[in-house]
């Protein structure tokens, strides 16, 4: 369902994510095999919800982590919105990644 209105797949995963498990905290790399995308893709796709306000990034050493913001003025309504779409989704495909 979320395929209709967010076109990039990478980003849709992100998103999931990120809106499913609000406090949750990653960087690149982990995010990259927990989604199954390639890093640069994924990468790009940060940075852009980051501009967004919807992601906030701290420094530790050369790592970067990414969190949800949890002030994002829209957020209750996205996680309803994930929640519901993955209530909606066929089965068959979502317990072996996330869409």
């Amino acid at each position: 369902m979320l395929d209709i209105f967010i076109t990039s797949r990478v980003r849709r995963k992100i998103l999931v994510v990120f809106a499913k498990y609000p406090d949750f905290k990653t960087h690149v790399r982990a995010l990259s095999k927990l989604i199954h995308e390639d890093p640069g893709n994924i990468q790009r796709e940060l940075k852009r919800l980051e501009k967004g306000n919807f992601l906030i990034v701290t420094k530790k050493g050369n790592t970067t982590i990414y969190q949800t913001n949890k002030q994002f003025p829209i957020l209750k309504e996205l996680q309803g919105i994930v929640i519901k779409s993955k209530q909606m989704a066929p089965s068959s495909k979502q317990s072996k990644t996330i869409q």
